[in-house]
């Protein structure tokens, strides 16, 4: 987490540059897919074709049954929740080793009104969750506009 620092010199640069050295921490790799609490979130990629939105959801190592896909009020939610438990004994020389890991995550996207949500489909092939859901008919999506400022 970055503080807040008054800068002050006649040399803003140079203050600048010696700050963001000596005031980072050089070892702390965080990425913009890895929520506050360290958790990875999978990378989304949303697209929009004539008939259908599409949601591609990358979750390596994970199986169907790992996932939770709901619709309400025009939100679609997928979430993931994975535990693992390992325990490996030897009488012998007197070793215990116990191993656990959590996994999950919550993604929510909000849907247009024009798709239809009573026909949605999914799967999950090769760490990609694909979700599809239909538009209506008839229904068109409105023109982008842009607005003039005055």
């Amino acid at each position: 987490m970055e503080t807040l620092v008054k800068r002050n010199g006649f040399f803003p640069s140079v203050n600048t540059l010696f700050d963001d050295i000596f005031s980072k921490d050089v070892f702390d790799w965080t990425d913009k897919n890895f929520s506050s609490n360290g958790s990875n979130l999978p990378s989304v990629n949303l697209k929009e074709t004539e008939n259908k939105l599409e949601v591609e959801l990358a979750a390596p190592g994970l199986k169907k049954e790992d996932f939770k896909i709901e619709i309400d009020n025009n939100m679609l939610m997928i979430s993931s929740e994975k535990k693992e438990e390992k325990e490996e004994t030897r009488k012998k020389d007197n070793y215990v080793r116990k191993e656990f890991n959590y996994q999950s995550f919550y993604r929510s996207f909000s849907l247009p009104e024009y798709v239809d949500e009573s026909k949605v489909e999914a799967s999950y092939k090769d760490g990609i969750l694909h979700v599809e859901i239909a538009k209506k008919p008839g229904i068109t999506k409105k023109k982008h506009q842009t607005i003039t400022i005055k």
